[in-house]
């Protein structure tokens, strides 16, 4: 079992939660954060990014690093309610992920900044 097989299924559940799935959000609070609109999915994935940082620094001073694993696992989730609204998947990640293997970050970032100038010159 892969771990693009777990998060496939995870995404499917929260697929399930979506409003025009029939989501209730009085029994999901995967449905309640969609309910509520990207707002409140948006505001937690800033949350839980805060949470990973503050999670990292205590960790670099002897804390517990399963507490990076843990509010990673949170943001990874929230980061998932997010791509269920707008009908992407993990899937679509990891294949973004894939497409850059073996491509510096640095070339990346030049490439993104030479698409986006091209973009914004059409």
């Amino acid at each position: 079992m892969s771990s693009t097989d777990a998060l496939a299924r995870l995404a499917a559940v929260i697929e399930s939660r979506l409003p025009a799935r029939g989501g209730d959000p009085d029994k999901s609070y995967v449905a309640r954060l969609l309910h509520k609109g990207p707002d409140a999915f948006l505001k937690k994935i800033g949350e839980e990014a805060t949470e990973v940082v503050m999670a990292a620094k205590d960790a670099d001073h002897g804390g517990d690093r399963q507490k990076v694993i843990y509010e990673v696992a949170d943001l990874w989730f929230h980061s998932m309610i997010a791509l269920a609204h707008y009908g992407l998947s993990p899937a679509d990640v990891v294949a973004e992920l894939e497409r850059r293997e073996g491509t510096s970050g640095i070339e990346e970032k030049a490439l993104r900044k030479a698409q986006a100038r091209e973009a914004s010159n059409d």
